[in-house]
């Protein structure tokens, strides 16, 4: 008899453990639809107002970066301050560090100027030639490749020193659209975009018509009324790039000896 007991009892006692794990898995899977509901409230958890947080987190980033490059330009300037007073350095070296700085975009620069101006069209554009087909949304936008032809150009026409909107381009700078926005140095811009270069007026614009990328934008401009407009100025003063300027993944290049 004791035997037989306790052989019925065993089986109970093992099932126990399992009848409570069961228990624990249904109340976790309860949890999770709890949860859920209360996160979606019923509705589907990617709205509208979730793209609204993140722009608002977009815009909230873009000026705590700003503030930080103020507050980075002016301890740079009080180190430069400190540097020049007390690196013992020639003249001669000083101009060739002045050079280097105005080449590297971090010094200021004054001269004859081209500012270029990208616009979207009009959101209602129709076909403005004949023979033209109705536009797509896409053909009524600046797209990064149209920002970055310009910058290309005005480089290949001898521009001395670049800005894009308020901030000075310099080698590590990278020109990148997000939607119908522009992302440059951890601030967003929305359009119209200037571009603006110092450097032979005639040489840049020259640079500008013979590009090929802008040549396929101008079809648009005429075909949807893309914005487009060249201003060329007598003097003007761009601004040395005033963010960081540490390089994690790139070293000088140094010239193979004869």
């Amino acid at each position: 008899m004791s035997n037989s007991d306790d052989s019925s009892a065993g089986p109970r006692r093992r099932a126990r453990p399992v009848r409570l794990l069961t228990a624990a898995v249904f109340a976790l899977a309860g949890l999770i639809f709890v949860t859920s509901f209360n996160t979606s409230k019923g509705t589907n958890i990617r709205t509208d107002a979730s793209l609204l947080k993140l722009s608002d987190l977009i815009h909230e980033r873009s000026q705590s970066n700003l503030d930080l490059e103020k507050s980075t330009a002016t301890v740079r300037g009080q180190v430069d301050a400190l540097a020049e007073r007390d690196d013992g350095s020639t003249k001669a070296e000083d101009a060739r560090l002045a050079a280097l700085r105005v080449a590297s975009g971090t010094e200021e620069i004054t001269g004859k100027a081209v500012t270029v101006t990208l616009n979207d069209a009009p959101p209602n554009a129709t076909a403005r030639i004949p023979n033209v087909p109705e536009p797509q949304p896409n053909d009524l936008v600046i797209h990064q490749q149209d920002l970055q032809a310009v910058v290309n150009a005005l480089w290949q026409g001898g521009a001395e020193g670049i800005q894009v909107m308020d901030q000075r381009l310099i080698s590590t700078s990278a020109v990148r659209c997000v939607g119908n926005t522009l992302i440059l140095q951890g601030r967003v811009y929305s359009p119209p975009y200037k571009v603006t270069a110092v450097g032979d007026p005639g040489a840049l614009k020259k640079a500008l018509a013979a590009s090929p990328a802008l040549q396929n934008y101008q079809l648009y401009v005429n075909a949807y009324g893309l914005g487009w407009k060249v201003d060329e100025h007598k003097a003007l003063t761009l601004p040395g790039y005033s963010g960081t300027v540490d390089l994690h993944y790139a070293k000088p290049l140094e010239s193979a000896t004869p």
